[in-house]
């Protein structure tokens, strides 16, 4: 019998799920500050569209971009304890990239308005991530 409230014991395929969305966005985060794995990484700044380093070479990351990436692993590993919790993670933060994608689309990428920052290629994936 299945528990919406599942702490202890097996783990749902769901709880399994953000637990391995958050492990990745853990390395994602990590990986943002790490030199060569980053490139231009010395044109990395706190925040802002200015920010010229690359994830890959392909996702434009800052400070606060990766720092955003860690946070969002955490609370996957965090919140997959439950199998309520893991549907709330996984849900919420479909719904979150989905507004991230629709932001990316919206905002001039060389203006004040992309702080985070995000480029295109970030915007596609964040569209990929809202996807079911």
């Amino acid at each position: 019998m299945a528990t919406t409230n599942r702490t202890t014991g097996p783990k749902t395929t769901l709880q399994k799920a953000a637990q391995a969305v958050g492990a990745v966005f853990l390395l994602v985060g990590i990986l943002g500050f790490i030199p060569g794995i980053t490139s231009n990484y010395t044109a990395l700044s706190f925040a802002g569209h200015d920010s010229g380093a690359l994830l890959l070479g392909i996702f434009q990351v800052s400070v606060l971009h990766n720092i955003v990436h860690l946070l969002f692993g955490i609370a996957g590993v965090l919140l997959s304890r439950s199998n309520g919790q893991a549907r709330n993670y996984m849900l919420y933060g479909g719904v979150i990239y989905l507004v991230l994608w629709l932001y990316g689309l919206i905002i001039g990428h060389d203006t004040a308005a992309n702080f985070v920052p995000v480029n295109t290629a970030d915007s596609w994936l964040h569209f990929t991530l809202a996807s079911p």
